[in-house]
């Protein structure tokens, strides 16, 4: 189970790596696009009639993107309060109940994202001209992230692969060692 969980966790790796940077660049490119808008409407005195839309779709992207990595590496959702009044052998459950609670409302995120999506499917985003799906899609990758990062932070407890990345666990240096397969060391 171990090897197949190392290997598990070198393709999550990736995949959350390529999501924060799809994430950073959208963060960026609905920035220019905003700047751009400002511009155009305050000196040239016209609008870029795209920009909105297409700053707010770009955001639900670098949102959803971004908040599955954070609870992969163990920024987001957690029982942290309650381990500080029970005792150490609590906090693994703890952390795999939590793991469980994200993964159930990333179930709900992709559940009731496709039928949104799938309600505005026929609609154009004015502006672009594109499906009003696409409005939607970043709810559903995210929830799918959500629910892939979430069992594979259960599954790497179960197979007694190091959380230390995943904020459980921290080294007293802050360091990773080589062993730590898949998270980014």
């Amino acid at each position: 189970m171990r090897e197949k969980m190392e290997t598990a966790a070198l393709w999550l790796g990736t995949i959350a790596r390529v999501a924060l940077w799809l994430a950073g660049i959208g963060l960026v490119l609905m920035t220019a696009i905003v700047f751009a808008q400002v511009f155009y409407r305050y000196v040239l005195g016209t609008s870029l009639f795209w920009a909105e839309p297409s700053s707010v779709m770009l955001m639900g992207w670098f949102i959803f993107l971004g908040a599955a990595v954070g609870v992969r590496e163990g920024y987001h959702l957690s029982f942290d309060v309650l381990l500080y009044f029970l005792p150490d052998r609590f906090g693994s459950w703890l952390h795999s109940l939590s793991d469980l609670v994200v993964a159930a409302f990333g179930f709900g995120m992709s559940w009731y994202g496709l039928q949104l999506a799938d309600k505005a499917a026929n609609d154009i985003v004015p502006g672009v001209g594109i499906s009003r799906f696409f409005d939607f899609l970043p709810v559903i990758v995210g929830g799918v992230l959500l629910i892939l990062f979430s069992v594979e932070r259960i599954m790497r407890r179960l197979a007694g692969l190091p959380t230390s990345r995943f904020g459980e666990d921290h080294d007293d240096d802050g360091t990773i060692s080589p062993d730590e397969i898949g998270t980014g060391a």
